[in-house]
């Protein structure tokens, strides 16, 4: 009777006794990189190695005080913001909302038709000309940029050009994703605009806006400093 007695002791203390829940499987760990911020890059363009021959304006009438500069791997110029509404029409963008409005870009899409300025963000350069020549410099239709006002910064491509003595335009997605009023008939803003256009490096197709905020971040950390190891792509592609 005690080894029976025994038994349900020690059966009911078992039942008794607390339980540990099985450890729950450990989460993958998913390391994020940080985006490449606004001072960082301004830090990098705060001094102007010339590369045009001559100086541009900000508008029509202005004085020309505005150089392209260089790195080795880059160009880049401190400008205003004037509104690009041309190219696709859409409700924003059109003969009735931009009194300068055309129908047409320098670079169309992969379908052939004009680039949408409301959809895709996107910088003019100023026509080849005595002042400077992008192509000299491996900028093209599609090259990434990455355009920086106060602490933002968004990734475009180069897909309009514009006169050839002015600078400082981008089309109204881009303003609108950097906060700047996007309105083609006064928007824009008169100063703090930074254009960094990498050099050698486009986007096909040019319409494809994920890829060049994929390539835009990877060119920007290293353009700032940060190990092209990292990243297992060399420059250029």
């Amino acid at each position: 009777m005690r080894v029976q007695s025994l038994t349900l002791a020690a059966a009911s203390a078992a039942l008794l006794a607390p339980t540990t829940p099985s450890a729950a499987p450990p989460r993958p760990v998913v390391w994020r990189e940080a985006p490449v911020r606004a001072a960082d890059l301004l830090a990098k363009v705060r001094d102007c190695a010339p590369v045009s021959r001559g100086r541009y304006r900000s508008d029509s009438g202005r004085p020309a005080r505005i150089p392209v500069c260089g790195t080795k791997d880059a160009v880049f110029w401190k400008a205003d913001m004037d509104i690009d509404c041309d190219g696709r029409p859409g409700p924003r963008c059109n003969r009735r909302t931009d009194p300068h409005y055309s129908g047409s870009t320098a670079y169309a899409q992969s379908d052939g038709r004009p680039l949408s300025a409301e959809r895709l963000p996107f910088i003019v350069v100023p026509a080849p000309s005595r002042i400077w020549d992008y192509r000299e410099h491996g900028v093209g239709g599609g090259s990434v940029v990455a355009v920086v006002h106060r602490d933002r910064v968004q990734y475009a491509v180069v897909g309009d050009t514009g006169p050839q003595d002015i600078i400082g335009e981008a089309s109204y997605a881009t303003a609108k994703a950097l906060g700047v009023r996007a309105d083609p008939h006064g928007g824009g803003t008169p100063s703090g605009v930074t254009y960094i256009v990498f050099k050698n490096v486009r986007v096909s197709p040019i319409e494809d806006h994920a890829a060049a905020v994929t390539k835009g971040e990877r060119l920007a950390r290293r353009f700032v400093g940060d190990s092209p190891a990292l990243y297992g792509e060399p420059w250029g592609h």
